[in-house]
């Protein structure tokens, strides 16, 4: 077990509610889909907008959802985050054995549980800084990265499986009872933090907060970049794995339960991106570990369309265990460098409103794939959307993060000077 995670009970119990949430979250992403595509019969543009739905509540309250947690405990958002979950996903058997599963309640729920994500993601993000020195934030953060890929494919793995076994619509049971785990471990954190009231700051009308957190990220052109990155990243990511069901069973002819079991093979790059990261930032620098991990790994993405029935297969794993890969070890690169550059009561707005733009973009990459999928074939919009993973990262290469070994600690005029890269301007 790591040193962390021995000595620190609190990160312990933290850890362990948002890998079941992650485990939660990734069983729906398998089961849902298979609801609509096996038992639904659904057209792939239904199948992305069921995909959309689960992001939309990034762009409907993400703004405000920062602002929210900059004023309020973000232990208590976070238990409500776990229990609403736990109740729509409890419902959907319920509904299917009576006969009143379609695709709009089924589409509800996934904008349900979305908003109580945007919940938890924000305050979860900016809980964590209160929790953990500054010493133990690099640790803690591939940790928590880590664990959530190991759930994530985990819980592919057996969303499939129990969708084969006992129907897609009773392979939210497993959702129900990660979220059940999520809500009893936070319950057991023993520290409380300060209310953010009581900090000396003036009271101040909503719109003035989120207006404050935009100004931040649209004026520090670190925060700027990052978040013009990752909502175009997340647009082509969410292009493909919207149609990630449809094209394994329909094009690859695969049964549901391998369809999660290649879910979990490739999820498997996600654990393999944690554990290396930081040892990588620590040998060629942060700036430089982000444009490996994002542009240069991802490009495998461009093997997923070529998965075929049998063997064939393959190479949708291995296309996507690239692109995990590269994703998980970014985004411990970019928490990283939040939790130490922006200042502490400006977390919560900051991933917030870069949410809003990364998140945000999710729903219409979604929407688009099903849309491509429905027009041209789902095989050519896969070749359309998986080129634009790496494609992507041409934002980082274009920007102040190819011309430092380091991302800075410190906002600008605070910060020592970047340590620029050999032959760059």
């Amino acid at each position: 077990m790591s040193g962390l995670l021995r000595r620190h009970r609190d990160f312990r119990l933290l850890w362990c509610a948002e890998t079941a949430g992650k485990f939660g979250a990734a069983v729906s992403t398998v089961t849902l889909p298979l609801i609509a595509v096996t038992t639904l019969h659904s057209s792939p543009f239904a199948v992305g907008l069921l995909s959309a739905c689960g992001w939309l509540p990034w762009l409907l309250i993400g703004l405000p959802a920062g602002a929210w947690v900059d004023r309020l405990r973000r232990r208590p958002l976070m238990l409500a985050g776990a229990a609403v979950p736990l109740v729509l996903f409890a419902t959907v058997p319920v509904a299917a054995r009576a006969g009143w599963l379609g695709l709009g309640p089924l589409s509800a729920v996934a904008l349900l549980a979305g908003a109580a994500a945007v919940i938890f993601q924000t305050a979860y993000s900016a809980y964590l800084p209160t929790l953990l020195a500054p010493a133990d934030r690099s640790e803690g953060n591939a940790l928590l990265h880590g664990s959530a890929s190991a759930a994530q494919l985990s819980g592919q793995a057996s969303g499939g499986l129990i969708a084969q076994l006992a129907g897609a619509a009773n392979g939210l049971l497993g959702n129900a009872g990660a979220f059940l785990v999520a809500l009893l471990c936070l319950l057991r954190i023993r520290h409380r933090e300060a209310h953010p009231r009581t900090r000396g700051d003036a009271p101040r009308t909503l719109t003035a907060e989120i207006a404050e957190g935009v100004r931040l990220v649209a004026g520090d052109r670190w925060f700027r970049t990052l978040t013009l990155f990752g909502a175009t990243s997340n647009l082509a990511l969410m292009g493909y794995q919207s149609l990630v069901t449809v094209f394994l069973v329909r094009e690859a002819g695969l049964a549901p339960g391998t369809v999660g079991a290649l879910l979990a093979l490739a999820g498997t790059g996600g654990i393999a991106g944690a554990l290396v990261v930081r040892q990588t930032a620590a040998r060629i620098g942060t700036a430089r570990a982000m444009l490996l991990f994002e542009l240069a790994v991802p490009t495998t993405a461009l093997l997923i369309p070529l998965a075929a029935p049998g063997p064939g297969a393959l190479l949708f794993v291995a296309g996507s265990f690239g692109v995990s890969a590269g994703v998980v070890a970014g985004n411990i690169l970019k928490v990283g460098f939040q939790q130490g550059y922006c200042p502490p009561p400006l977390l919560g707005r900051l991933i917030a409103s870069s949410a809003f733009l990364n998140y945000g973009t999710l729903p219409l990459g979604a929407l688009l794939g099903g849309a491509l999928g429905s027009a041209l074939g789902v095989r050519p919009a896969m070749w359309i959307m998986t080129a634009g993973v790496p494609l992507a990262a041409l934002v980082l290469l274009c920007s102040p993060v190819r011309t430092v070994r380091d991302l800075p600690t410190r906002p600008t005029g605070a910060e020592p000077a970047a340590q620029p890269v050999a032959g760059s301007p």
